[in-house]
């Protein structure tokens, strides 16, 4: 026997082929499971990172479109407003010049119906006149034909011969001559034709009316071929006159005429009046 038979072998023993092929195949197996289940980790792994990654992105644009949204919005909101306030503006603005047109409708209406009533009642002045003139001239003519000269002497009497408040009356009115008519004034700067008469007879303590329609029956009515000075002259009918003035003899009267005269001293020729009324 060997001394070294004893001794066990250094060497491994061999392995059989199908053992080694076995344990081979398991490894493999093995490996594959392990490659396998690393994929499947891998992937389940990356999902999260996926996810993290994505999430922000899709929160920063849904701020962004909620953001544009509210710009949207808030404009249309202003855009709104805006045409609403001109929309009342507008309406305001209509409503006031309606009502401005219609003012001014109304005070056109009113100006053109008083210039009819002043065209209206100065035509008639004028028709009245020219009637009344055409009567008295009527009168005159018959007048003259039936008296002769003796019927002119009356209406020519002078003034030399008025004397006490008579001639303090004529002389009052001529020294009126010259200034302004006035609607409505007494004077002493201006006068209307029942004013002058009014401050004439006023320096002699005699107190008339204020209108003419008063003063054309203020007294005891007298014929225009009987007229004497400080005989009060009026146009028109006994209580409904129109104008008065003063007889300051000579066939001559004062009277604050219209505005573009003022106070004259005139003919009854130049506007023969409708009767006389003496009061002195």
């Amino acid at each position: 026997m060997s001394h070294t038979a004893h001794i066990r072998s250094h060497r491994k023993p061999r392995r059989s082929a199908s053992t080694i092929a076995m344990r081979t195949g398991v490894a493999g197996g093995v490996l594959s499971t392990l490659a396998v289940a690393g994929a499947s980790g891998a992937a389940h792994a990356a999902e999260p990172v996926t996810q993290t990654l994505e999430l922000p992105t899709l929160t920063a644009d849904l701020a962004a479109q909620v953001a544009q949204s509210a710009d949207v919005t808030q404009q249309a909101a202003a855009s709104y407003q805006l045409q609403a306030e001109r929309d009342a503006a507008a309406a305001k603005a209509a409503k006031q010049a309606k009502t401005d047109l219609a003012e001014a409708k109304k005070k056109a209406a009113e100006a053109k119906k008083k210039a009819e009533e002043a065209a209206r009642k100065e035509a008639a002045e004028r028709a009245s006149r020219t009637a009344e003139r055409a009567t008295l001239s009527a009168s005159a003519d018959t007048g003259s034909s039936s008296t002769g000269a003796g019927s002119s002497t009356s209406t020519s009497t002078s003034t030399s011969t008025a004397t006490g408040s008579v001639a303090a009356v004529v002389s009052f009115v001529q020294a009126q001559v010259g200034k302004a008519y006035v609607s409505g004034a007494t004077g002493p700067s201006a006068y209307d034709c029942s004013g002058l008469v009014q401050a004439a007879f006023k320096q002699v303590g005699i107190s008339l009316p204020r209108v003419s329609q008063a003063q054309s029956t203020a007294g005891t009515q007298v014929g225009l071929d009987n007229l004497q000075p400080g005989d009060i002259l009026y146009w028109g009918g006994a209580g409904s006159a129109y104008h008065v003035g003063v007889y300051v003899g000579g066939g001559m009267f004062v009277g604050a005429q219209n505005s573009s005269t003022g106070v004259v001293q005139k003919p009854l020729s130049y506007d023969p009046p409708s009767g006389a009324v003496r009061v002195l």
